[in-house]
């Protein structure tokens, strides 16, 4: 009997527990397409990743160049100018390899600069979600943006205006 009792009590305490909790929703693409500084992050962003792709693309049409070159005077060519043109084919497309992981690999300089402007930008934005989570006394906000399982959502508790408007932008 005090076990069915006990488990009773554990079960109403669960339940009064989870309707005392509030939660709201944010789009987080919404709030960051409405961030003036976002949008010239993202635009310095494609400009730089532009410039270097475009000095990758130079770099290895040069390389495809030398093994054409190469392709068409191979057969004048003696075993050791040969080999010479070889390696320094070789060499061009490991710079160009380098270069690209340089650039774009997972810790190479987009990632960085990616890094220095949107990092700024992103802390605003999660100080502004948990003022506005405070100040209402949300205990969740979900990103409705990242969130693919969120199928319907009252827009009564979409708190994405309010998050604008605590970072200055007023929707």
């Amino acid at each position: 009997m005090k076990k069915i009792i006990l488990t009773l009590m554990i079960a109403v305490s669960a339940v009064l527990g989870m309707s005392a909790q509030k939660f709201a929703l944010v789009d987080m693409d919404y709030v960051l397409r409405n961030v003036p500084a976002y949008e010239m992050a993202n635009e310095q962003l494609n400009q730089v990743s532009q410039r270097w792709e475009k000095e990758v693309t130079q770099m290895a049409k040069e390389a495809e160049e030398m093994y054409k070159k190469y392709q068409a005077e191979q057969v004048f060519l003696t075993d050791d100018q040969k080999k010479k043109s070889e390696e320094e084919i070789v060499a061009k497309d490991k710079e160009v390899t380098d270069l690209r992981y340089k650039y774009f690999g997972p810790e190479g300089e987009l990632y960085k600069k990616r890094q220095s402007l949107m990092k700024p930008i992103q802390e605003d934005v999660y100080n502004a979600v948990k003022a506005v989570a405070e100040e209402k006394g949300y205990q969740v906000i979900f990103d409705r943006a990242s969130s693919q399982s969120i199928v319907f959502a009252s827009p009564r508790i979409d708190v994405s205006n309010e998050v604008l408007a605590k970072l200055g932008y007023s929707k």
